[in-house]
């Protein structure tokens, strides 16, 4: 292996393994030319139709088609947390294959979105996925639930870099900060030039890098002497537990809840929904979901036979020593650990080179996801209906580089970065799953059990601790115990709080159940005259009845779509386009449209209140 060692000013020595630069500044070159060629080849897509340039950065021109689309939907969750988490589980004796939920977890939630989810958010025509809960509980509310949705998407970006960062230290020997800026400041430089179109046609580049990369390695692992039969290790103990794993009967409800967590609690974040919006039609979305299931679970093949290798490997036998990895605390690097000392240079670098470049697939999506939600459903929706489509696309580049710059700052400084993604990921399921099912799937429910639902997920949640963050709870569910663990930095013995109870879950139909009860509650007692209308501070109930408010909220309902004139008040030049901000006009036949011209003026509206 060649070496060449660099010597800095302050004497130091840091060596770096120029074939392994090479061969990632090759895939990152790459990645770069073709986010910038899905800008230039679809700067004018939506023009013909009219469509703001703002929504074409966030969804496309709504044209992605199946190739690219089960593409960039399987890069919804296939990255670089996603194989290197599941080689990570299957290596580790306590674990292995059983545990490693991920594949078969986030499989079933693009199943479960696609048949349930995709074509009523699609066929409506949102742009994000937070445009339902503003039209049915307001911009406040909306406000409330970008909060766990943006927490989620940027300590998500922050892990997954802070992982990038880590890996590429151990193959190239190069500085971890260094790494993890310029990973990060390509993909926001093609993300802000090409928005969806650039995210999109870089996944399929991205997913073929891993799919070659670390099948080419597999082969040339799995024939190195010091790895032993891997379907012999599969069941007996040579050196170290085997790696199909067991679950034990004390841990049921937990492997249980996260199942259900991976499950369910993969479906309401942006990035997917970024992909079922920017389909070419409802139908479209549904089968995209369907392919990016398949797609998971292929990708997830090889990560799952590097883990079963590296769990079969005589280590004392490799350059890497006789301390195995998870001695060395390094068992989340199984994989490019693997790559590096079992397989020859060539073929780990171009796997390694695969695999960082692979990071940002999910990196500059969520970046994406978030900047679409602040500029559509915070700056424009709830403060700035009367801006300009030039001032929206301003406000997403911006909120681009703002979110991209802070998912790095915390890669680089905060040692809780991955248990700050558990906890906000936790809250996304437990808040914003239950939430999406009502305001999808149940009639009547209102801003006041939107707000219910929000606090009961939140306390009972929270109430369990988080072990990673060392946030004791507050709330012992049935079954709770403690183990002593050592702190990774401090080396101090610490008693942490284990809950054995599916808490998650609980939390997660409580708040559905808050949020559906309170809301029939809250009609009730307006509707009935029990609580003087007057009380209503909200507009949550009586305000959609009343003629005297229909400047504030104006609803109108055409079958399945509902189209909103705003959450404020809204000035009769802007009623028509305030009217098509959640329903797409061009999937309207021409005398509906002429009909909600007509209607959506608040003066039409009184007048057919009276």
């Amino acid at each position: 292996m060649t070496l060449e060692t660099l010597t800095r000013t302050t004497g130091a020595t840091m060596t770096i393994h120029v074939e392994g630069l090479v061969a990632i500044a090759i895939f990152y070159l790459l990645i770069l030319f073709v986010g910038i060629w899905a800008a230039w080849k679809n700067k004018h897509s939506g023009e013909a139709e009219g469509t703001d340039r703002s929504e074409t950065i966030m969804v496309g021109g709504r044209d992605i088609g199946l190739f690219v689309g089960g593409f960039t939907m399987t890069a919804t969750w296939v990255g670089g947390g996603y194989i290197n988490g599941t080689a990570e589980y299957v290596y580790l004796p306590d674990f292995g294959l059983a545990w490693a939920q991920a594949p078969f977890g986030y499989a079933l939630s693009l199943v479960v979105g696609g048949l349930f989810f995709a074509k009523p958010m699609r066929s409506r025509g949102y742009v994000t996925m937070l445009d339902p809960f503003q039209q049915m509980y307001g911009k406040r509310m909306g406000g409330l639930l970008f909060i766990p949705a943006l927490m989620g998407e940027i300590f998500w970006s922050a892990a997954i870099l802070s992982a990038l960062g880590a890996t590429l230290s151990v193959i190239v020997d190069i500085n971890i900060k260094m790494s993890v800026v310029i990973s990060a400041l390509i993909a926001i430089f093609y993300t802000l030039v090409g928005g969806l179109y650039s995210v999109a046609y870089t996944d399929v580049v991205q997913l073929f890098c891993i799919f070659l990369g670390l099948w080419i390695s597999v082969p040339f692992a799995l024939t190195n002497p010091a790895v032993s039969d891997i379907t012999v290790t599969a069941v007996k103990h040579v050196y170290q537990s085997p790696w199909r794993g067991s679950i034990r009967k004390g841990d049921t409800w937990v492997w249980i809840d996260n199942f259900c967590l991976l499950m369910l609690g993969g479906i309401p974040w942006q990035v997917y929904f970024q992909r079922v919006l920017s389909a070419s039609s409802a139908t479209y979305a549904q089968v995209l979901s369907f392919l990016a299931a398949f797609g998971c679970l292929v990708m997830a093949v090889p990560s799952v036979l590097i883990g079963a290798i590296g769990a079969s490997t005589d280590w004392n036998q490799t350059t890497y020593g006789a301390i195995p990895p998870r001695e060395r605390e390094q068992a989340d690097m199984i994989l490019p650990i693997v790559l590096q000392h079992l397989c020859p240079p060539f073929v780990s670098f171009f796997g390694l080179g695969a695999v960082s470049a692979a990071v940002m697939s999910s990196a500059d999506s969520s970046i994406l996801s978030a900047s679409s939600m602040f500029a559509r459903n915070i700056y424009q929706l709830a403060f700035r209906q009367s801006a300009s489509d030039r001032e929206i696309v301003w406000v997403m580049r911006i909120t681009i580089f703002v979110f991209g710059g802070l998912a790095t700052v915390m890669a680089l400084v905060t040692g809780t970065v991955y248990g700050l993604w558990y906890l906000s990921s936790d809250l996304v399921y437990v808040i914003i799953f239950p939430q999406l099912l009502s305001v999808l799937f149940v009639k009547g429910t209102n801003t006041y059990g939107s707000v219910a639902g929000y606090v009961f997920g939140m306390l009972l949640r929270i109430g369990g601790g988080e072990p990673y963050l060392r946030l004791p709870p507050f709330i012992y569910y049935p079954g709770w115990i403690t183990e002593d663990r050592i702190h990774p930095i401090t080396g101090e013995i610490e008693e942490i709080v284990i809950q054995k109870f599916p808490f998650k879950t609980v939390s997660m139909v409580a708040s559905f159940l808050g949020n559906v009860g309170f809301s029939y509650l809250a009609k009730y007692l307006f509707e009935s005259g029990k609580i003087s209308h007057k009380y209503d501070f909200l507009d949550a109930v009586v305000s959609k009845h009343s003629g005297e408010i229909m400047d504030k909220t104006t609803l109108v309902t055409r079958g399945n779509n509902i189209g909103l004139s705003e959450m404020a008040s809204v000035k009769p030049r802007l009623s028509v386009t305030l009217a098509a901000a959640f329903t797409r006009r061009d999937t309207l036949p021409a005398e509906t449209v002429e009909e909600e011209e007509e209607e959506s003026s608040p003066d039409s509206s009184r007048h057919d209140e009276e």
